[in-house]
């Protein structure tokens, strides 16, 4: 098993043609290409051809990860695989989503309202892994994969623009918006509780301006206001 300095030090020999620190790579990180690899099982995909597509994923990880993102490796990878099975899969014919990762992240948002409601904090990704004895890529993965209005993805409606939080702030290609999306879920807890609270409430309940104002007892102005001055810090933060 590697470590994240390892990992990076092998990332770096890869990217310059090292085919031997490309191979440890591969084989130090399989057990997580095929954890990612199970979630898409019995969907009419062969387990090789998962195995062949998801290893496809990781290798553009390997290729586009830059340690100044500062994410761990892994963090990154698993969108990555990920969307590389998806794309196949939306090349290829439809998917549903299993039941059960629909009940899962169910329960994952429910937790998050209930956490959210009783402490007036949003849980850290780290700390909702733990209650649910998973890891917070799973966690990520699970609340990607059903859609859920969690997801900083999800269009705010009734919003003027019905623009996504990330369309807001770059509207990017794909595969930055996996790595924005880690990151956001990063920076959205080192805000102060106001401002957490609002653009949870903005992107990750779907409320509007004036239901948050309401909700919070303070003007539509004044959460335009912190929701604006949040997303230029978000803009400055990711170089945008």
């Amino acid at each position: 098993m590697l470590s994240e300095k390892e990992i990076i030090l092998n990332i770096e020999k890869a990217k310059s043609g090292d085919e031997k620190a490309k191979e440890l790579l591969f084989v130090s990180n399989t057990p997580l290409i095929k954890s990612v690899i199970r979630k898409f099982r019995n969907k009419g995909i062969e387990y090789d051809d998962l195995f062949e597509i998801g290893s496809l994923g990781f290798l553009k990880a390997i290729k586009n990860f830059d340690s100044s993102f500062n994410v761990k490796f892994s963090t990154y990878a698993v969108p990555m695989i990920v969307g590389e099975i998806k794309r196949y899969i939306r090349d290829n014919g439809a998917i549903k989503v299993s039941r059960r990762i629909k009940i899962m992240a169910s329960k994952i948002n429910r937790f998050i309202d209930e956490y959210t409601l009783s402490s007036g904090e949003v849980p850290k990704v780290e700390y909702i892994a733990e209650k649910f004895g998973t890891t917070p890529e799973d966690i990520v993965l699970c609340l990607d994969s059903a859609r859920m209005p969690v997801s900083i993805y999800d269009r705010v409606d009734g919003d003027d623009d019905g623009m996504e939080l990330c369309e807001k702030i770059d509207g990017g290609e794909s595969e930055e918006d996996k790595l924005l999306k880690i990151q956001l879920y990063d920076e959205l807890e080192k805000l102060g509780e106001r401002e957490k609270k609002i653009i949870y409430l903005r992107y990750f309940r779907a409320e509007t301006q004036s239901e948050v104002a309401e909700g919070l007892g303070i003007s539509q102005v004044q959460v335009s206001r912190i929701e604006n001055k949040v997303l230029e810090k978000l803009k400055e933060k990711f170089d945008l």
